[in-house]
Parts: C-alpha cells; sequence; structure tokens
C-alpha cells in the first residue's frame, strides 16, 4: 500500500478485513462546525471517527500535545486498529489534519498507514457511497512501538535553532507567520522562531484539495530556499499542520521532524520571538 491512495484504491478494497478507514477531522474554533457531529451524518462505509482532539496528552496543559503509549493503545484498540492492520486515513478539514493522524500512526509504529488524497471531499464529489452513524467495530490487538526520535520540544528547539542544526520550517500562514495578526491562545505573543523559514501548509494542495505533485512538492521546497536533503524539523500552531509538511518530505523520501506544541509552546515561552516576513 502506497503512503498517498486514491479514491479509486480505496473504493475497490474497502470491506478487506486488515483494512481499517478513520476519519481524522479537526477543525479551530473559529471554523464553527463540530467533526463528531458531521462523522454520524455521513462518513466513507465502515469508516470509524478518530478524535484528534481526545487523542491528546490530557496532563499537559499545552493543546494537542501527543499522547503516552497506554493512551494511544486504548485508541486504537476501541476503533479496531491491530498492529498488522493497513489504516487509510481521510478528513473534511481545511487543515488537512489526516497528516497529524498519519504522523503519530507512524510515530506509535503502524508501518502500514496512508492518507487518502483529496479527502472525503474527493470521495463526495465522484458521488460514491457514503453511510451514516455509528460503525460496528471489533476490538482491535495493539501495542504501541513508539520512537520518538523525531519529536522536538522547547529544549530541541532551542538546540536546533542555536546550532543551525536544523532548517526550521513553519507551516502557518504568512501573516501570522509575520506576527501581523494575534494569536488565538492566550498567553502567546505573535511572530516566529527567529531563523525559521515560512513555507505554509496550504500551499502543498492543489484546488481540489489532492496533493501537489512530487514535481511542484519539490519545488516548493526550493523557492523557499529549504535545503530537503539536510536536517528539517517542522513547526506550527500546535503542531497540527507542521505534519502536513513532514508527509510531504516523506513522500519525497525524506524524513522531518515536528516541533511538538509548535508556537504555542515557544510563543508562550522566555525564547527570543522575531517578526516580519524574515
Amino acid at each position: 500500500m502506497d503512503d498517498l491512495v486514491t479514491t479509486h484504491w480505496l473504493a475497490d478494497d474497502l470491506g478487506e478485513s486488515d483494512l481499517v478507514v478513520l476519519d481524522a477531522s479537526w477543525f479551530l474554533p473559529e471554523h464553527g462546525r463540530d467533526p463528531r457531529a458531521e462523522f454520524a451524518e455521513r462518513h466513507i462505509p465502515g469508516a470509524r471517527f478518530l478524535d484528534l482532539a481526545a487523542l491528546t496528552d490530557p496532563d499537559d496543559a499545552l493543546p494537542m500535545m501527543l499522547p503516552s503509549d497506554h493512551r494511544f493503545n486504548e485508541t486504537m484498540r476501541a476503533l479496531g486498529v491491530s498492529n498488522d492492520s493497513r489504516v487509510v486515513i481521510y478528513d473534511d478539514s481545511p487543515l488537512h489534519t489526516s497528516a497529524r493522524a498519519w504522523w503519530m500512526l507512524r510515530l506509535m509504529g503502524v508501518p502500514r498507514a496512508a492518507i487518502l488524497d483529496g479527502g472525503l471531499g474527493k470521495w463526495r464529489v465522484e458521488g460514491r457511497m457514503l453511510d451514516s452513524g455509528p460503525a460496528a467495530i471489533s476490538p482491535g490487538i495493539f501495542m504501541a512501538h513508539s520512537d520518538r526520535g523525531g519529536v522536538r520540544d522547547l529544549a530541541g528547539m532551542r538546540a536546533a535553532r542555536d546550532s543551525d542544526a536544523e532548517q526550521i520550517v513553519d507551516a502557518r500562514s504568512p501573516t501570522r507567520f509575520a506576527g501581523e495578526e494575534p494569536e488565538p491562545r492566550a498567553g502567546v505573543e505573535p511572530g516566529h522562531i527567529p531563523g525559521s523559514i515560512n513555507l505554509p501548509y496550504a500551499r502543498f494542495f492543489d484546488v481540489d484539495g489532492r496533493w501537489r505533485s512530487h514535481e511542484a512538492l519539490r519545488a516548493l521546497f526550493d523557492e523557499a530556499g529549504i535545503d530537503i536533503d539536510s536536517p528539517i524539523v517542522a513547526t506550527c500552531g500546535s503542531g497540527v499542520t507542521a505534519a502536513v509538511i513532514v508527509f510531504a518530505l516523506h513522500l519525497l523520501g525524506r524524513e522531518a521532524a515536528l516541533y511538538d506544541g509548535s508556537w504555542a509552546d515557544w510563543g508562550s515561552s522566555d525564547q527570543p520571538k522575531a517578526k516580519g516576513t524574515a
């Protein structure tokens, strides 16, 4: 199974015993949308709802932080995911949140995890079948084998910035990167990590929501002055859209780290902050 699968591929494989389909839609408060309610109303047949807002560390004050292995195990088992499952993740979010789910699954030891190209939007445009209500789920047999070497915290980012050991790539919008708009979270200052490079996550997608071609993805990094053959760590507002950068690099055969907590962490700390486009 490829890391990025088509709607045609998924339609052909729906119902296979080892295939689990997860809806990982998640929204910001300003979107005014309820992902669980939308899932209950319509979803790909047999899909299960992966609640990204709940699959976090409840003891961390920062938003969307990685859960413990134990918490992840319980969630996967309840969703019917086993270690040998093939997992296809989709979303219907402007934030392309399936990338965050993919990143967590891979980090926790799920080798066969893929993103549905174009997500639920493309599935619906093609007139494919939809279901409503809950799916019948048999519990999975899952044990996380996490490798958190690619996860950065505040100390790791401070070291990366001071040593220039990793290129820091920020997935937020240009206005948020420049500090031209207030941060949505209390106590977080506007701006960006000094020396970081802005490459907004929205640029990785075509107008129909599909991922851009490998050539176009490579061009985005080149145009931004990012050397994909050198170490990269991705950041954003809270670690969600940073996963878009990580997945794009994965498609290009490169692996990148991710700053979990991202600007919600750095922007509320005593670390230096920059404004403007550079």
